[in-house]
């Protein structure tokens, strides 16, 4: 899926002023943050259809490759509860070089992992840069375009980044894993994060703001849901102490957070009804399109036995159409209000799922890539009118902290939602397939029905 410029934690744009000697060109700092936000997106989906190549080189097996995506989407999603605050600390362009450095270096070393331990630590360190890069390329962008219509269409820019980089994900991952080998996928992060350190040297310089952090919150956080994932992923007894970490760190997490002066989620947030229905939805959201992506990636290369190639090119009709369905979403919503593109969107994406429960293993795989489409239709009609509902929702202050905390749902439900349909299917993949399918729809049924409820608006004229 994509990821909605407003969906970032928008304090760090709002407060910061630049001082750039020499007035040097915004043109730059969009440059800089669009290859940036676009490398962070590329690296959530480029790996799926590179996991059997991973696999077959390092070994591991099905835990070993849910582990190579969501140590990225975990620490990634987590550490982005609280980089925000950091950014406007260290001021946006220090954040955004630095980040951009330990991604470029983790990348690195990623490519050069001699075994599966040492690629999975480097996932992580890659999380928790693109945790700093994601909200301080934003600003960047922003804090460079100090007229309203400018920045508008400079922050359209930055976001068209992330969506093209999310639809050639699959598709880039095939085509370097068949010409080279899976570890094109991270030594093509080398030069372009070396072309954004470049690029920063004369882009506009930030100003530090204070900004308070949750260091509890964060830390509770962060152990929740690994050790929640660990649990998922590993089963067995090692699962059962990791499950029980999990509950005891949670607790600590929700206590923390109702009684810390600065929590990184506020928990009073979800008192709201339209705030609590467009996190659920989005989580739901979430699970049903990575989670499907994650498993077909397995299921062209596994089951039909086709190449990285030639399975990156069958997700091309899925992921092809929505940056346009992104945008004929926000266009009904502001027509139509949320509600009606929400709730439609996902029982489209329920009727693409139960289609999908009739692939087997003698199915045509063109026939397949045709079958995922109404999926990605109904997830892409339905993220921009949720992030708008929640907008709407919250007063202008909070924004970017409700915002930055529908972002970190989102990624945490779907790296979850990897975590638990790979167990499924690693226990016979026909029919943890099936199951993992069913459950997608049956969360995003529920979901649905909740939107449903939502205040409806009226109808604005064209």
């Amino acid at each position: 899926m994509t990821t909605n410029p407003d969906l970032d934690d928008e304090r760090t744009t709002d407060q910061a002023e630049l001082s750039p000697p020499g007035h040097p060109s915004p043109v730059l700092a969009l440059t800089a943050g669009l290859l940036g936000f676009t490398l962070v997106c590329l690296d959530a989906s480029v790996v799926n259809v590179a996991l059997p190549a991973i696999g077959s080189s390092l070994g591991g097996g099905m835990s070993g490759l849910q582990w190579v995506v969501d140590a990225y989407t975990l620490a990634f999603a987590a550490l982005m509860l609280s980089t925000g605050a950091f950014s406007d600390r260290a001021g946006a362009s220090r954040a955004y070089a630095l980040g951009t450095a330990v991604f470029t270096l983790a990348s690195a070393a990623c490519g050069l992992a001699p075994g599966l331990p040492a690629l999975i630590g480097a996932r992580v360190v890659q999380g928790v840069a693109a945790a700093v890069v994601l909200p301080a390329s934003l600003a960047l962008v922003r804090q460079a375009y100090p007229d309203p219509a400018r920045r508008a269409r400079a922050v359209a820019a930055w976001a068209a980044g992330g969506s093209a980089a999310v639809a050639l994900g699959p598709v880039a991952g095939g085509v370097l894993t068949s010409a080279w080998d899976w570890r094109a996928i991270f030594f093509v992060n080398l030069p372009v994060g070396a072309a954004i350190l470049l690029l920063l040297l004369r882009a506009p310089r930030s100003e530090r703001r204070p900004a308070p952090l949750d260091l509890p919150g964060q830390v509770t956080a962060v152990v929740t849901l690994t050790a929640l994932t660990f649990a998922v992923i590993e089963r067995g007894a090692t699962g059962a102490v990791a499950l029980g970490v999990a509950v005891v760190s949670g607790a600590a997490f929700f206590r923390v957070e109702a009684r810390g002066p600065h929590p990184v989620v506020p928990l009073g947030l979800f008192r709201d009804r339209t705030v609590a229905v467009a996190v659920a939805t989005g989580a739901a959201v979430s699970v049903a399109f990575y989670s499907v992506v994650f498993v077909f990636s397995l299921y062209f290369q596994q089951v039909r036995g086709l190449g990285p190639l030639a399975a990156g090119l069958a997700f091309l009709p899925m992921t092809g159409l929505i940056a346009v369905t992104n945008v004929v979403a926000g266009k009904l919503a502001g027509r139509f209000g949320p509600r009606l593109p929400m709730v439609v969107g996902q029982w489209v994406a329920v009727a693409g799922l139960l289609l999908l429960l009739c692939v087997g293993a003698d199915t045509p795989a063109p026939l397949v890539a045709v079958l995922l489409v109404p999926l990605a239709l109904g997830c892409a009609l339905t993220v921009p009118p949720l992030t708008a509902a929640m907008m709407d929702a919250v007063p202008a202050e909070r924004a970017g902290l409700a915002a930055g905390v529908l972002n970190a749902a989102r990624q945490v439900a779907g790296g979850l939602g990897i975590a638990v349909f790979g167990t499924l299917v690693a226990d016979g993949f026909a029919a943890g397939m099936r199951l993992s399918l069913a459950l997608a729809a049956v969360l995003l049924a529920v979901t649905g029905a909740f939107s449903f409820r939502l205040a409806g608006r009226p109808a604005t004229r064209p």
